[in-house]
């Protein structure tokens, strides 16, 4: 959950920097697989990213290592199935970055991305994603495969966005990660272990993917999240009857999308009126829907959350008697006994997600008896751009720690 991609304010507009042209066709390698090249960072563009570009996004001031080596960007289309709809086929998109000149086995960082206000700010364009361009050069830039699923609703997906929807989200990276290993096939490059990564939203995917992997048996040599809403009733709550001067204003297009999002993807017509005021439901309708901007939706409702729900919804959501409640619940993305290790970071002056919610993973492991979680302070000036900036170097080399050699 983050303000990155909403919209103008914080979009990335850096030209991409290329060593051949971005090209038009496609390579079909499969049913239902195909990539496209779409350019190069060299290592002065990477650099760039983690010096002048971090600083305009965040000033925590994070080092980075210089690129080890140019990185050769592809958009994949993968055929995935929606499974609310009954396992309903559908086509999605997603990136994958791979070193240039690196040879053998190469390990691979599964990157789920944040809440994107815009429909096109996601790993497939990397140039319109900054969160992207960071992952790429903290790790591809440093000997790892990075892939990204742009997730249902988002990039070039005419599905609508599936925001927190949890079995939709486990299965659009999953097919990414099965669709990026033919892929890689077919480029000659080698998948080693797997790693995953996450952000804000992202971090609750994470989250819900590594729990499908489990479930799965595809091993995760490790994992590490950032400001993850690993428990977004419980959030939710927070954000209604304990508001704190701290908390973000855009936390109501967050709202928006999230409550649209359960309505469609759930299947249950008037959900969102159920939830919202009345006066607040066409224009948050048109914002899921991406028929307005994030500051079009911000001048028409309310940034006190108190205000933008029904007072229905508000005295009866902590007992969870409501439809949205209970779902918000079963979306959790911590209730397992994990076996992968796990890094939770989380910032001091966080305005999305506080710590407790962050760190959730950890008590609940050690009570379980699960894997060893770490949870990680980025710092008492580490707001939720700040948290991310601080992680990405660390999480790498913890995750170098795993390689088996």
């Amino acid at each position: 959950m983050k303000f990155l991609s909403f919209s103008i304010l914080m979009l990335s507009f850096c030209i991409l920097t290329v060593q051949s042209q971005i090209g038009d066709s496609w390579v079909s390698i499969s049913e239902g697989i195909k990539y496209q090249f779409i350019g190069t960072y060299d290592k002065a563009k990477l650099n760039e990213i983690t010096t002048t570009e971090l600083n305009d996004f965040s000033k925590i001031g994070a080092e980075y290592p210089k690129a080890l080596y140019n990185v050769n960007l592809y958009r994949v289309q993968y055929h995935s199935v929606i499974p609310e709809f009954e396992n309903r086929p559908t086509v999605a998109y997603g990136l994958i970055a791979v070193p240039v000149g690196l040879t053998g086995t190469i390990p691979v960082v599964s990157y789920q991305h944040g809440t994107l206000f815009s429909r096109n700010a996601v790993p497939s364009y990397p140039d319109s994603s900054m969160e992207t361009k960071l992952e790429i050069a903290g790790f591809s830039g440093q000997g790892y495969i990075l892939i990204a699923a742009d997730y249902f609703g988002k990039g070039l997906s005419k599905e609508f966005d599936s925001f927190l929807v949890k079995a939709s989200t486990q299965q659009a990276c999953l097919d990414m990660y099965l669709a990026s290993k033919i892929v890689c096939e077919d480029l000659k490059t080698k998948q080693g272990q797997l790693f995953l990564s996450g952000w804000s939203q992202g971090g609750w995917c994470t989250l819900v993917f590594l729990n499908k992997l489990e479930s799965l048996g595809i091993p995760v040599t490790a994992a590490g999240v950032m400001s993850a809403p690993t428990d977004v009733f419980m959030l939710i709550n927070r954000w209604i009857h304990n508001p704190q001067p701290i908390d973000a204003p855009y936390l109501n297009g967050e709202i928006a999308i999230l409550v649209y999002a359960y309505e469609e993807y759930y299947k249950i017509p008037g959900l969102a009126a159920s939830v919202l005021r009345s006066e607040y439901l066409q224009v948050s309708k048109d914002f899921y829907e991406n028929k307005i901007s994030y500051e079009e939706l911000y001048n028409k409702v309310p940034s006190k959350l108190s205000d933008y729900f029904q007072a229905d919804y508000i005295k009866t959501n902590s007992i969870s008697e409501d439809r949205f409640s209970q779902l918000l619940q079963q979306n959790q993305s911590y209730h397992w006994r994990s076996i992968t290790p796990l890094q939770t970071y989380f910032g001091e002056i966080d305005e999305a997600v506080c710590e407790y919610i962050a760190t959730l993973m950890q008590g609940y492991q050690k009570i379980m008896g699960g894997a060893e979680v770490t949870a990680i302070d980025a710092g008492s000036k580490a707001d939720h751009h700040g948290t991310f900036a601080y992680a990405i170097p660390k999480q790498k080399i913890w995750f170098d720690s795993f390689l088996v050699q």
